[in-house]
């Protein structure tokens, strides 16, 4: 199984910010869309990725104070992405390793979608459950 099934069924929808928004303005976006993290872009460039992590952190580094400052200041710079024909399996491992729950999906170079470990979980537990309906089918035949 691989990125690319993922992305099919949830779709390459992506949100983001730029990276001169207000933190609070980020943390709004997050909340109205209940989701755990959005992409800094500039145009279509990926410059960073921001986190519910990266935003407990600085609260608790900085205090309140910091969601007046650009999202720029508290974002991960070094984001880590993959590709659509990555395995299920090879992205979680990264995650695991990587500490870390969102990847962006990167083809060319452009930004085409975002997984994040929801969408594996949900995928995974999608295909072990057609795996043993399969067995069970195969078992009343024999």
């Amino acid at each position: 199984m691989t990125v690319r099934a993922i992305l099919d069924s949830k779709g390459h929808d992506v949100l983001s910010v730029e990276a001169d928004a207000k933190l609070s303005t980020a943390i709004k976006l997050l909340a109205e869309r209940r989701i755990g993290a959005v992409l800094v872009m500039n145009q279509e460039r990926l410059e960073g990725i921001l986190s519910e992590r990266d935003i407990v952190r600085v609260l608790g580094e900085r205090g309140a104070r910091v969601l007046e400052e650009p999202v720029s200041a508290v974002m991960t710079r070094k984001v880590v992405s993959c590709r659509q024909s990555d395995t299920v399996a090879g992205i979680m491992e990264m995650m695991t390793i990587g500490k870390f729950r969102h990847l962006p999906v990167v083809e060319d170079g452009k930004v085409v979608g975002l997984i994040s470990i929801g969408d594996v979980v949900k995928r995974r537990v999608h295909e072990y459950e057609t795996e043993q309906e399969a067995l069970r089918d195969y078992i009343k035949t024999a």
